[in-house]
């Protein structure tokens, strides 16, 4: 529990981390590379992939590259303690929708219970933010549009896992072809940034992709020592740190309505996990 919880932690961090740069989109690639090279260290030790995951593995770099660039653009336009549960919050409910629409596996009663949290609380949010004149509608968007990418290359990624034959080499892989295809972006947009990279670049890319490698590595982890959906539900308590990194490191302003719509969203979330 004690590792999940550091996982939720590292997860909320390096979304911190991003949403306090004053370019989302650098600093974004900047974490990504990180991850990348260490995911690149691990690589030579590893085999590669089944040929018949690689479709899938392909198809989660595409998303993942538009993971991370929804993330950037959420914070650019929002604060932390907004776009982060939304992001966090309503993928498991798109999920359980899309489930009962498409593949006719309706949620039981809990699961529609914590859709009906997640929704109420997502709307709570956005009333309260526009109640406090801080309500951006590109923030909302975005993060919404995200939570929608999570539940796709949570459902590629499912796939791609199980016939890659080795899931460290998977993610491994995932992690390195996406930080290839980020580098490769920027030098082509922003080629002046990449060939001024400092020190304190290089560190924060280190640190943040640390905080994602780990986050994503002890949720595996975690999943080979305990029940699945209890690992789920216990990396929602990273809406809570979230929260908790918005107030004393980000100085937001957190109303009571915030913070309690932010703990339905998670609430329901961790409802839908436990089913």
């Amino acid at each position: 529990m004690l590792a999940i919880l550091l996982g939720a932690l590292l997860h909320a961090s390096w979304n911190a981390f991003i949403r306090s740069s004053s370019d989302t989109l650098w600093d974004t690639a900047i974490v990504m590379g990180g991850a990348g090279i260490l995911a690149g260290c691990w690589l030579p030790f590893v085999a590669l992939p089944a040929v018949e995951s690689w479709p899938y593995l392909i198809a989660s770099v595409l998303i993942h590259v538009a993971y991370f660039t929804f993330v950037a653009l959420a914070y650019r336009h929002g604060e932390l303690s907004f776009a982060y549960p939304i992001m966090r919050g309503t993928a498991p409910a798109f999920s359980a929708v899309a489930a009962a629409m498409l593949l006719n596996e309706s949620p039981s009663v809990l699961g529609w219970l914590g859709v009906l949290l997640i929704s109420s609380g997502v709307i709570v949010l956005s009333l309260d933010s526009w109640r406090l004149g801080s309500l951006h509608p590109y923030s909302l968007l975005f993060a919404l549009s995200n939570a929608g990418v999570v539940v796709m290359y949570t459902i590629v990624d499912g796939q791609g896992a199980r016939l890659s034959g080795d899931s460290l080499s998977y993610t491994g892989w995932l992690f390195f072809l996406t930080a290839v295809i980020a580098v490769i972006a920027f030098f082509l947009f922003r080629r002046g940034m990449v060939l001024k990279l400092s020190r304190s670049n290089l560190i924060a890319a280190i640190g943040g992709g640390i905080c994602m490698i780990g986050s994503y590595g002890i949720a595996i982890w975690a999943m080979t020592h305990a029940p699945i959906a209890l690992v789920a539900a216990l990396r929602e308590t990273s809406v809570i740190f979230a929260m908790l990194i918005a107030v004393y490191f980000l100085g937001e302003n957190i109303s009571r309505v915030r913070i309690l719509s932010a703990l339905m969203a998670a609430a329901g979330a961790i409802a839908i996990k436990i089913l």
